[in-house]
């Protein structure tokens, strides 16, 4: 059995990679062109997993490196809403060109099945919570729109080529290895890298809005089950935890975790954010057998305890 994951060296990436190889797949390949993945994050994972470095909008790479493959994991992408909206061109370009290519040569080489990593975001602001999969798209950023556009090409690949293909929306996703040296890494990690150094994080807007933050580790297992269950290609699931926590309440918890006192700044709020943010779990508990493991407490212990050590 061979799985390539596109962005195999990324922080959700490389937990793809260990999941499959802990899964006992016989080869997993990493594609990854190492813009914001790192070679590192495939550390002591030894022969059992190759890494090519390319990039998904050259389509003859991505063909390569996809012949023989009988599960892909598409996860490559530039994820981030303020960068898509300061300069919406290269994610366009990696988002839904990069995507395109995955699915098309997935087709080709005849593929069992691609697993696409959407975005919640793609849902916008609702007035209702939890956010179930029957609700109507409105995404508020050129990112919510790309990915949302993944979605479509793969459920078109499905209907129109019979590639089996399935989407689950991420919701906030955090975890080990996730890079907290940029302005656009996820809020967890640079609440982390702040209680580390003993620099106060900026919240942007008043720390009220809420978020499904989801451990890595359930993701993985998540996405892995959606490569296996029949009858699903074409369909669309949320892959969150089924909560939601305010900036205000993570960052509380965070410091008595870590046992250290910061108090946090405010800025104005994110263009392109959305209010609040909780997935309906109960399509995905049913029919992929979603059956996360992590509380949230425990999640943030564990990532802590993580960065403590890598960051020291």
């Amino acid at each position: 059995m061979k799985a390539v994951v596109t962005g195999g060296a990324g922080f959700i990436g490389s937990a793809m990679v260990r999941h499959l190889v802990a899964e006992g797949v016989d080869e997993v390949l990493a594609f990854d062109n190492l813009n914001s993945g790192h070679r590192r994050n495939l550390e002591g994972l030894g022969g059992q997993v190759g890494l090519i470095e390319g990039n998904i909008l050259d389509y003859d790479s991505v063909a390569a490196a996809l012949s023989g493959a009988d599960y892909v994991f598409h996860l490559a992408a530039i994820p981030s809403v303020p960068r898509s909206i300061q300069d919406p061109l290269p994610s366009h370009d990696v988002n839904i060109n990069g995507s395109f290519n995955v699915f098309r040569a997935a087709h080709e080489n005849k593929v069992k099945r691609v697993v696409y990593a959407a975005s919640s975001s793609a849902y916008g602001d609702t007035d209702v919570l939890p956010k179930v999969e029957t609700m109507l798209a409105s995404p508020k950023s050129p990112y919510a729109a790309q990915k949302l556009m993944g979605e479509y090409y793969a459920s078109v690949f499905s209907s129109c080529f019979g590639l089996e293909a399935v989407s689950l929306r991420f919701f906030n996703v955090y975890g080990p290895r996730q890079d907290p040296g940029s302005a656009y890494s996820g809020v967890l990690s640079l609440f982390m890298k702040c209680l580390i150094t003993g620099e106060s994080p900026t919240i942007f807007g008043d720390g009220e809005q809420s978020r499904d933050f989801t451990y890595v580790e359930d993701v993985a297992a998540l996405v892995w089950k959606a490569a296996r269950v029949p009858g699903v290609s074409g369909r669309v699931f949320n892959a969150g935890n089924g909560n939601r926590y305010t900036l205000n309440e993570t960052w509380d918890l965070l410091q008595s975790i870590a046992g250290r006192k910061l108090d946090a700044r405010y800025g104005p709020p994110r263009e392109g954010d959305v209010r609040h943010s909780q997935a309906d779990t109960t399509l995905a508990i049913a029919e992929l057998g979603h059956d996360p493991q992590f509380t949230f407490e425990e999640g943030l212990r564990r990532t802590f305890d993580w960065y403590r050590q890598s960051l020291a």
